[in-house]
């Protein structure tokens, strides 16, 4: 199917955060995971040709060929969300749990309400512990002394924690496994790598009975992912760090790639930020960590990810940039990066009359040459 006719952009809208803007219809926006996750749907767009296919995400095989590289991010999701009461008072707190300061996890980055009445030297009642504010940082940002190892604050969020979904999730019931993807493993993130929720243990067998190789890398999902895009300028923009990782297997994984004439697939947009966070010359990878700021946009130039899958994201994000950026590059508009995004609004218009499911818990689309 032809993609529809897109929106005209001139060059300079690129960095105006209303050209990253659209109209979503509320029952667009998933409020489930499918059941199983390789159910959802697949809107597969070949950028070059210009067209899209309407598929299922189970037909990924399809799509896929031995000597690809598929990489994951193994991130696993904390239930970070901690309801309590000001201490002395009562009031009623919240407390979200944005990144450890520490490999040993005592204190945390957090966001806190209400933000006005939480300070320096406040205490949180949580369960069988108070939770102490210790500093204070920008944008609200708190510093909160919540246990005194990392074996110690694990067990006490598994206890009483919650999982912090998005604000337009809706409905009480236990997400902890619904909302973690089938191979996480490394706890960590606020938030899943949404797009990979949609492989199932079974999708995953026959990608491998292919003969597709897998990697990992990490990416702990934190307030750089998750933070609306405020400023009128996009490039005024800062991203908040978040931890990173790819390992030695994954470097030689990715050069054996290039050597069999493969292509590196990125299963989300926390896997293409750490690849091309870590990015070499000719299209390799580091091994190594960091606290990761990159902030990709149109203009930015990929080195690593050569196909990409990922969910519909919220209008103004930084991931919606980042996708017309990583479309930019497949179509060849270096200089040009104004008919990526058209070409972007056209396949979110041709996504929204299709009735696809937007957001976290919505359907897929795998962008390739």
């Amino acid at each position: 199917m032809n993609i529809p006719e897109p929106r005209f952009f001139s060059h300079a809208d690129l960095f105006d955060l209303s050209a990253y803007d659209y109209v979503l219809p509320e029952e667009r926006i998933a409020q489930a995971p499918s059941e199983p996750g390789d159910a959802s749907r697949l809107l597969v767009w070949s950028v070059g040709g210009g067209t899209v296919e309407h598929r299922r995400f189970r037909d990924l095989l399809e799509y896929l060929s031995p000597n690809d590289l598929l990489v994951l991010n193994d991130t696993r999701v904390l239930p970070a969300r901690l309801l309590g009461r000001r201490m002395p008072g009562g009031g009623a707190a919240e407390v979200l749990l944005l990144s450890p300061c520490s490999a040993e996890f005592q204190t945390w980055r957090a966001l806190v309400r209400p933000g006005r009445k939480i300070r320096v030297g406040a205490k949180i009642a949580v369960g069988d512990r108070e939770l102490e504010v210790v500093s204070q940082e920008d944008e609200g940002i708190r510093i909160v002394r919540v246990g005194t190892d990392r074996q110690d604050v694990l067990s006490f969020l598994d206890a009483f924690g919650r999982v912090p979904l998005p604000p337009y999730i809706g409905g009480e019931r236990d997400w902890r496994e619904a909302y973690q993807t089938v191979f996480a493993l490394r706890e960590g993130s606020v938030a899943a790598p949404t797009a990979s929720l949609h492989f199932t243990r079974e999708l995953l067998g026959a990608i491998d009975a292919m003969g597709v190789r897998r990697a990992w890398v990490t990416l702990h999902v934190g307030l750089g992912t998750f933070r609306p895009v405020k400023t009128s300028d996009i490039r005024e923009h800062v991203i908040h760090d978040e931890y990173c990782e790819v390992p030695q297997d994954t470097v030689e994984a990715v050069e054996a790639c290039r050597r069999r004439g493969g292509r590196v697939i990125a299963a989300g947009t926390t896997v293409a930020r750490t690849l091309e966070s870590m990015a070499c010359k000719e299209g390799g990878v580091r091994a190594g960590h960091e606290d990761t700021r990159l902030f990709i946009y149109p203009g930015f130039e990929f080195r690593v990810v050569d196909a990409l899958i990922t969910n519909f994201h919220l209008p103004k994000s930084s991931l919606l940039m980042l996708v017309a950026a990583f479309v930019a590059g497949l179509g060849g508009w270096r200089g040009e990066e104004e008919k990526a995004l058209s070409a972007l609004h056209g396949v979110y218009a041709e996504a929204r009359e299709g009735d696809y499911r937007f957001f976290s818990f919505g359907d897929a689309m795998l962008i390739r040459r």
